[in-house]
């Protein structure tokens, strides 16, 4: 019989349970069809089911029925019925897509370009020299190739901070190469380099009108904002959510009385005790790129100082110019830097300390949480019925994770972007049997190398130089 457990009880039992998974011979012998099911009644079955409802629990093994892009139904045992597609998810996991908040998914024909670069280098050469360059096309190619890895690492919502405005043809090119990848999204308009068409934000009525006048859009609109009065004014205007880089000390004090609920505010690694309280009380949300700042020279990723306020923090992977595009390393650095830091303050003696993270805390932060700061946690962020199919279906039976023993720690520390079986974006699957479905993928792959080519040409880079550039 299927049992279903609280997220502690289901930490507690999860290594009796994977006794049963290991000895059911569909557990490593499941048969799917070649092509993934593309029906509008699909029936998920026999899954270890991850919810990230707290009123829902988990399950050890339960049934989810997909009608329409909508999650139906969670149970243990659903009857199949005529027009029914039915996979097969037997001991694998269930659980939502990862949310990510902030990434600059235009520069995706540029990844791994520094990977020892400080923010100054990233400011010298990725938005200065060659943001200078970018045309629209290359926007568009950089942002398909983006949300494309993006879904194939199980993200299944990210915020694209769009600081790509050269010109309006610049923005409407970055807008289509988030639909044309299927992935739910977020386009935060930003400003881009100093050119005379860059019309930032006086645009945003304009994308507004011809993007986003459709409610039932997998994109929605926000704004890239600066610390910026006059900004965050026109953000609210337009009824979209603000999201801002702030990092300096004080910054933040001037436009505390306009801080609210609609904000997000992007690494904070610097902010004063009173900026801290401001955040809390006024209901804003933290996006915390560990790994961006500690390696580019932000700060000391405030993910202490988040939990301090009690305020929910999420994820977001920020450049991948310099860091990892999945949201496995985004879990791993936070837990284990908070972690690190506690501990050593336990080691100097000090009482009172706060709580180490734990493992099923990181995937709160990694979906439901990012749901919430992108405004769509009513839409995504959980399994809840009622809510919008994005979920995800990872690999229990692969060889750096049987056997199974704590659902949480497999997922935390233990997976990688190939654990990434399945994904389904508003109930349609983006990737099946580890491969992910989009046409032309070859033809992407080409496009971002042109792309790539024609920046370094124009930016005067000599690609032999940064191939192997220390």
């Amino acid at each position: 019989m299927s049992t279903k457990f609280s997220r502690r009880d289901f930490i507690r039992n999860s290594g009796a349970a994977t006794a049963g998974f290991l000895a059911s011979a569909a557990f490593r012998n499941r048969e799917q069809p070649a092509r993934p099911p593309d029906g509008d009644r699909i029936l998920i079955t026999g899954a270890i089911v991850v919810t990230m409802d707290n009123e829902l629990g988990n399950y050890e093994s339960a049934d989810i029925l997909i009608e329409e892009g909508h999650i139906s139904e969670i149970s243990e045992q659903i009857e199949q019925q005529a027009g029914m597609d039915v996979v097969d998810a037997s001991g694998q996991i269930i659980m939502p897509g990862f949310v990510d908040t902030h990434r600059h998914m235009w520069q995706g024909a540029l990844r791994n370009i520094l990977p020892n670069g400080r923010l100054s280098d990233y400011m010298r050469v990725v938005t200065g020299e060659g943001r200078a360059v970018f045309r629209p096309q290359d926007a568009r190619i950089g942002n398909l190739i983006t949300a494309l890895s993006a879904i194939d690492s199980g993200i299944t919502t990210v915020l694209d901070w769009s600081h790509i405005g050269n010109s309006p043809a610049h923005t409407d090119a970055a807008i289509r190469g988030l639909r044309e990848s299927g992935i739910r999204g977020v386009y935060a308009y930003g400003t881009g380099s100093d050119t005379p068409e860059n019309r930032f934000p006086n645009d945003l009525g304009r994308i507004q009108d011809e993007f986003f006048s459709d409610d039932d859009s997998l994109i929605t609109l926000a704004l890239g904002a600066g610390i910026n009065r006059g900004q965050w004014e026109l953000a609210r205007e337009h009824d979209v959510r603000i999201s801002v880089h702030v990092n300096g000390t004080g910054d933040l004090l001037p436009l505390s009385d306009v801080i609210g609920p609609d904000l997000t505010c992007i690494h904070c690694c610097n902010l004063l005790d009173e900026e801290w309280q401001l955040l809390a009380d006024r209901g804003a949300g933290v996006s915390i790129s560990s790994p961006v700042e500690m390696i580019m020279g932000h700060g000391i990723p405030p993910i202490q100082q988040t939990l301090d306020y009690g305020i929910a923090p999420s994820l977001s992977v920020d450049v991948e110019t310099t860091v990892p595009s999945n949201m496995f390393t985004q879990m791993r650095s936070v837990y284990t830097l908070q972690r690190m830091q506690v501990l050593a303050r336990e080691r100097n003696g000090e009482d009172n300390l706060p709580d180490l993270l734990t493992a099923d805390e990181m995937l709160t932060f990694a979906t439901i949480n990012g749901a919430r700061h992108n405004g769509l946690d009513d839409i995504t962020g959980s399994l809840t019925p009622g809510k919008k199919a994005d979920l995800i279906m990872l690999s229990a039976d692969s060889i750096n994770i049987a056997p199974l023993n704590n659902v949480f720690g497999a997922i935390v520390m233990g997976m990688d972007r190939a654990n990434v079986e399945m994904v389904m974006i508003d109930g349609s699957i983006k990737k099946w049997q580890g491969k992910l479905m989009h046409d032309g993928i070859e033809e992407v792959f080409k496009e971002a190398e042109e792309s790539r080519e024609f920046i370094y040409s124009e930016a005067d880079w000599n690609r032999s130089e940064m191939l192997f550039k220390s």
